[in-house]
């Protein structure tokens, strides 16, 4: 069960309220005071850190100043950074006890800072997530504390480009129904019938969250509840082998080249530069994915869906919203979690930048602004919801290192140098060495 919300507004209104009384009360000893006014709160300054693009800093720092015209007694220090290195910046300054007030977070480091203390439990500091998913809610929950919010809300999903298909006169897959093995064939015969100008898939091996659909379809999980491995190697072989059968089959690159247009982002995906019909990305890389090929592409669910035991596919946090548990200042701290998460002002900066708006009626009065491709995005996940049976759970202290892991041993198969059932157990003892486990 939650704990009852209260509002972060009425919790910093009746802290005002408490310290106006108490400068109001006197003592008895002494002459009555001249009555007074509480005045305006005074003056706070919290820090905000964040990851991203050039666009990103400038539409946060957008929503930021909505924020101080709002609350023009908090002002807000930006502490913004690339991917890369936003992580190592925020450790150095948790080790240093200089933390931000608001941090964001990933999915795989939000177990390790709430673990550490790190992180307060934002339902204790009454965050109001009445409008959130409950699914997305436990994926940021951890023994019953709160310790990120969800900025947006994203699914992993095939990206494809209905021309591609066109120009080798192959039929869209009903992606109600396909199974693993129609994908493999789909991408195979692309391939084969436009003389390989047009690659049929990109490959997926590169990031976990794929193996964790495929492992989810079948009743298994990449993590446990309690912090394991929740997967037979038999399954992440098999996971391996569809690979290794679209390389065989044409159907995707050799491996050298595989490794390069991974290394090239969404923008140098194979269908982002117009030479592949699928590749598996978020739903809220599609507007930079087709930005680049400049064609209209469409969202598909992944294959196995309804070939297994149950679907896979699950709504992912872009990332989270978290209040350091050392800030001086959590009101304040609560009070921009609040205004980015439940704000519709924010919410038509931002729009789909950190996700779809995590806040289902912030998607609903900003959707009219969306760009077409997230427009497609906000449609394909309404149509997930009824399939969707849960999210996984938290990844465990230490999940940071898995992508790395997943990247070199899916290099290691893709060359040949390991076999699937050889790679799945190396894999296996890495992640496991990784986590504690």
């Amino acid at each position: 069960m939650r704990r009852p919300r209260s509002s972060v507004r009425a919790g910093a209104l009746l802290a005002i309220a408490a310290l106006a009384l108490t400068a109001c009360a006197g003592s008895t000893d002494e002459p009555a005071a001249e009555p007074t006014s509480s005045g305006p709160p005074e003056p706070v300054e919290i820090r905000f850190s964040w990851w991203g693009s050039d666009t990103r800093h400038e539409l946060t720092q957008q929503v930021l100043d909505k924020f101080t015209e709002k609350y023009p007694h908090i002002t807000v220090v930006p502490d913004y950074t690339d991917w890369n290195s936003y992580f190592d910046k925020l450790g150095t300054s948790v080790a240093g006890g200089d933390a931000p007030d608001v941090i964001t977070q990933e999915e795989r480091f939000l177990n390790d800072y709430a673990s550490r203390g790190v992180l307060a439990d934002l339902n204790e500091l009454g965050l109001d997530t009445s409008k959130i998913d409950e699914n997305v809610l436990q994926s940021g929950t951890i023994d019953d504390a709160l310790y990120g919010v969800a900025t947006g809300v994203n699914a992993y999903s095939i990206i494809a480009d209905p021309a591609a298909f066109a120009a080798a006169g192959v039929e869209m897959p009903d992606d109600t129904t396909w199974t693993w093995e129609d994908y493999v064939d789909i991408a195979n015969e692309i391939s084969a019938k436009t003389g390989g100008t047009i690659y049929g898939a990109q490959d997926y091996g590169f990031n976990e969250p794929g193996f964790s659909i495929f492992a989810r379809q079948r009743g298994e999980s990449l993590y446990t509840e309690d912090h394991k491995l929740g997967y037979d190697d038999k399954t992440l072989a098999d996971w391996w082998q569809y690979s290794l059968d679209l390389q065989a089959g044409g159907g995707e690159p050799d491996a050298a080249k595989t490794v390069e247009v991974d290394a090239g982002g969404p923008e140098q995906s194979l269908v982002g530069t117009g030479t592949g019909a699928m590749s598996w990305f978020w739903t809220n890389q599609l507007t930079a994915i087709t930005n680049a090929s400049g064609k209209e592409l469409k969202l598909l669910r992944v294959p196995g869906e309804s070939e297994e035991k149950r679907t896979g596919m699950y709504f992912k946090p872009a990332m989270y919203y978290s209040v350091s548990a050392k800030s001086e200042h959590p009101e304040e701290a609560a009070l921009l979690v609040d205004f980015l998460l439940n704000d519709p002002a924010a919410g038509e900066i931002l729009l789909s930048d950190r996700g779809l708006p995590a806040n289902t009626d912030v998607r609903a009065a900003v959707q009219d602004k969306f760009s077409p491709t997230d427009k497609q995005a906000a449609e394909f996940l309404a149509d997930l919801e009824d399939e969707i049976v849960d999210g996984p759970p938290v990844p465990p202290v230490g999940a940071g290192q898995v992508a790395e892991i997943t990247r070199r041993i899916n290099q290691e198969v893709l060359f040949g140098r390991l076999s699937p059932a050889d790679a799945a157990k190396q894999y296996t003892l890495e992640v496991e060495a990784a986590i504690g486990g």
